[in-house]
Parts: structure tokens; sequence; C-alpha cells
């Protein structure tokens, strides 16, 4: 959206590419997310061709994600930095602002590349109007922006908003003190997202802490991305899903490689995830397909 709205303002023309359709191009941008996402194969009718994304620049080696930052592509600031141009996904974006204020995580797990690739310190990259004008709901991408030094003013930007907030990525419990929940609390949103990925980190403490807080006391309001099939054990993985409902939080099962995981991880995740399940059998035992 960001390249759009910079070729826009250069008086280009842009159009979602089709080689039946969209004819012989100057340029052509191609992105994905994920490694395992197979190469576009169409053929490319343009002068130049130019790939990004995430899924570019990680490789599978020895089965492991390894990030190719010789193969990083960053955009130039006058692009990162304008208005994006919305209108490329026009149902998805009715009324919807998608931004980052902050980029890096000090945490540096195992199975997210966001540290190599944005640092290990959350530092503030935007301010809010960089990317919303008005909007009723804003999506916010960042990795960690509890983190941030600059927290403090990055949530009063959203509270000033008044409009609906939804921290996509999850926040980070170990960070949330009683001051960010105060100001979370000021916050208008419908879930509040947080994460419990790994079965070492004792985090039992720090939802308990977030549930006394959080003014929001339904669990509709409350879920935790937990994640499986990842250095972790069946029992590890029950142990933070009880937890979790036992302190009124709704778990959301993230499956790790779920095209090669095993077949009983794709049964607890219909299991939590399906919500009028998991309201009504709190036992997986209980649980039938």
């Amino acid at each position: 959206m960001k390249i759009s709205a910079w070729h826009k303002a250069q008086g280009d023309h842009v159009e979602w590419y089709h080689p039946m359709f969209s004819g012989h191009m100057d340029k052509v941008y191609l992105s994905k997310v994920f490694s395992f996402t197979p190469d576009y194969t169409a053929p490319i009718y343009a002068d130049e061709v130019a790939r990004g994304g995430s899924g570019d620049c990680i490789e599978l080696e020895n089965g492991k994600e390894v990030y190719k930052r010789e193969r990083d592509t960053l955009l130039p600031p006058e692009i990162e930095h304008i208005y994006p141009d919305y209108s490329l996904y026009p149902e998805k974006t009715r009324n919807t602002a998608y931004g980052f204020l902050t980029r890096g995580c000090p945490r540096n797990c195992e199975f997210c590349h966001v540290a190599a690739k944005e640092g290990k310190c959350s530092i503030k990259v935007a301010d809010l109007a960089e990317f919303w004008m008005g909007q009723e709901k804003i999506v916010i991408c960042d990795p960690n922006i509890l983190a941030c030094r600059d927290w403090e003013d990055l949530l009063d930007q959203l509270i000033s908003s008044r409009a609906l907030v939804d921290f996509n990525q999850g926040l980070d419990v170990r960070l949330a003190t009683p001051e960010k929940i105060a100001m979370l609390n000021r916050i208008r949103m419908k879930y509040v997202h947080l994460a419990w990925d790994r079965p070492e980190d004792d985090l039992e403490s720090d939802f308990e802490r977030f549930a006394r807080l959080y003014k929001r006391k339904s669990p509709v309001y409350k879920e935790v991305y937990v994640l499986v099939n990842f250095n972790s054990t069946l029992d590890q993985d029950f142990h933070r899903i009880y937890t979790l409902r036992r302190l009124g939080f709704d778990p959301y099962i993230m499956i790790y490689d779920k095209e090669h995981a095993a077949h009983i991880y794709k049964r607890i995740a219909r299991w939590v995830n399906c919500r009028p399940i998991w309201r009504n059998c709190p036992r997986f035992e209980d649980y039938r397909d």
C-alpha cells in the first residue's frame, strides 16, 4: 500500500498484476510472508521485477528457517513513511487503518524472526497519524509495543484517537505493568490479545496480575495466543490451556508447522478455537470430533 501510494504520487498508474490482462509493465512488485509459500511461477511481462517480504529473505537450512540479512529489502524512507494507499484492499480497509508504531522485540524467540530482522530493541518508528486519518478501527501490527521506551506516548495516541484498536500480534504480558494496564483500560478494544508461547516461561503470576487489573472482565475480551508443536510436550500445552481457562482467559491455539503437525494438535485447536465448544466442553478428554 505504501509502494502504491508513492508511485501514484509520482503520477504513475498502479494496478494488481495479472499475466493475462495486465500487458507489459514498467515494474512489478512481488512479496511473500512465509518461506514455505511457493514462488510465483506465472510469466511476468515487465522491465523490472522487485521481490521482497520475510518469505524472500528466510531460507530453510537443515530443516530450520534462517534469516538472510543480505537479501532483506527495506523500503526507502520516502516510501516507508508515506500514508498507505488503502484503496488496494477496499474490503479489508473499509474504515480501518493498518500500521506499525514500533519495530523490534527483545525476546528473540526461536520460532520468530523479528529480532533478527528488526533488532532486539523495540523502537518507535512512526506516529499514529502516519497511517491513520480518522478511521473507526485501527489494527496495530507491532511485535512488542510494551517493550518500547515510548510506550506511554504511543498508547496515549491510541487513547486520543477514540478508535477501536486491535493489537493483532499480541501484547507482552510480562511487560504489562499496572501503569501500562491502566492506559490499556482507556483504549477502546473489543479484544485484547496476549501470548504464552514458551512453556518454560512461568507467566501465571503475570496473567493473574493482568486479569486483576484489566477492567473488561468477560473472557471474550481476553484472548491469549498459545503456540504448540514447537519445543513443548502435550502436558505443557494442556497446563497453559487449563491455567488460562482458570484465570478467565480464552486461549487461541497456534500450531507451528501446521502442515506436518500430528493430528492431535489439530484436534486441540478445534476444541479450543471453536468458542461454542470451548465454552461447553471444559476438558479435552470429553471432546469428540
